[in-house]
């Protein structure tokens, strides 16, 4: 296969953009009101009656969980509980609060937050757990609220992965303590860059709201009515986090379609696992897809030792594959001694693999992604 070049790639992941977020943006430009201002008001009540609980839209899905962390208090001294294999936003959410992320192993099947692990990491610093909807999928949600209710800790969902998703029939964001969403450009939904914190606790909300506009307080009714607060208070560090008026509008537009888009995501899946289904070197993160909306199809090869030329093979065929994620552990500004192992992760990180999935891939494209893994393996 050397030598070989593929006549176009095909993109481990992409935005999925029409007309009408174009014509969106193009709206917003006339009005020539680009800020935080009526669209974003529009897509928080969208977001709120999508999930039948209050929804606060920023800047992005890393400011979304640095608020809510923020919001229930969590800042020096305090630890959050939060498995290694995730992307680093959610250890520097914790970090910029000025707490301890506490890394913890995961489950070897669904690659969730194991609890066992977790409760081995808990002290009387631990002020909350991070449960991280890695690809889309939940794990025990009920587990992971018995537990924080046990050990009276917070519960800050990292689902970034998971719009869209559901658990035993009810929507990822409509139950539990706070949800935290991320909108980037290739994640479920997008609106270019942005976020959204979920949660029924109108203390949160209200501390949110205020502290995504530097702290000022009840700024945001001042801005969904096209002005700004002149004469204000400000007692608490806040930050400039809120969403822009322009991102807002392609949020909306994405949000009519979620529901087109999440099946497709969903047919894509289900056609990846019964291509792996009989190969005894690749297992699949197994997930019921009538519940769950996936963001990447991860696949687990078995003594993998060549991951990297793997990836060089199938880029030379024109496939973009990725690696999802490096443990946030081994990195330097979060590397400890003396701590807990995490043998499962180091494990099993090496023999992951991430394939191409977004909703532009069709049956064909599909086909020849597996099937050309399927040859090199």
């Amino acid at each position: 296969m050397e030598g070989v070049k593929a006549e176009k790639l095909i993109r481990l992941s992409k935005s999925f953009l029409g007309e009408k977020e174009k014509n969106a943006v193009l709206g917003v430009l006339d009005r020539d009101f680009l800020g935080m201002g009526t669209e974003v008001q529009q897509f928080e009540q969208a977001l709120t009656d999508y999930f039948g609980r209050k929804a606060i839209c920023v800047a992005n899905g890393t400011a979304s969980l640095q608020l809510a962390l923020e919001a229930c208090n969590v800042g020096v001294g305090d630890e959050v509980l939060v498995q290694s294999l995730t992307y680093i936003a959610s250890f520097q959410s914790i970090s910029a609060t000025g707490a301890k992320p506490v890394a913890c192993d995961i489950n070897p099947i669904s690659l969730t937050l194991d609890l066992n692990d977790a409760a081995k990491r808990l002290t009387p610093k631990t002020k909350a757990i991070m449960p991280v909807h890695y690809s889309g999928g939940v794990g025990n949600l009920d587990e992971v609220y018995a537990f924080a209710e046990k050990h009276s800790i917070r519960v800050i969902e990292d689902a970034a992965h998971a719009f869209g998703s559901s658990y035993n029939g009810k929507r990822i964001g409509s139950l539990g303590d706070i949800s935290c969403f991320s909108f980037d450009g290739i994640k479920n939904i997008t609106s270019g860059e942005g976020g959204c914190i979920v949660s029924n606790d109108a203390d949160i909300v209200e501390k949110v709201k205020d502290s995504r506009l530097l702290g000022v307080q009840k700024d945001t009714e001042k801005r969904y009515a096209r002005s700004r607060s002149w004469d204000f208070d400000v007692s608490e560090q806040g930050w400039r986090y809120h969403m822009s008026n322009i991102m807002a509008a392609i949020g909306l537009v994405q949000l009519n379609k979620s529901s087109e888009m999440a099946k497709k995501r969903q047919r894509i899946a289900l056609a990846y696992d019964y291509f792996f289904s009989s190969h005894k070197a690749i297992s699949t993160i197994p997930h019921d897809y009538s519940e769950v909306v996936p963001h990447i199809y991860v696949v687990r090869i078995s003594d993998m030792k060549n991951r990297n030329l793997i990836r060089k093979k199938m880029l030379q065929l024109g496939i973009e594959t990725g690696v999802h994620y490096q443990p946030n552990h081994l990195l330097s500004f979060y590397k400890l001694k003396n701590t807990l192992p995490l043998p499962v992760t180091e494990a099993i990180f090496p023999e992951l693999l991430s394939l191409p999935l977004h909703p532009a891939l069709d049956n064909k494209d599909v086909s020849y992604i597996s099937k050309s893994l399927l040859e090199l393996i």
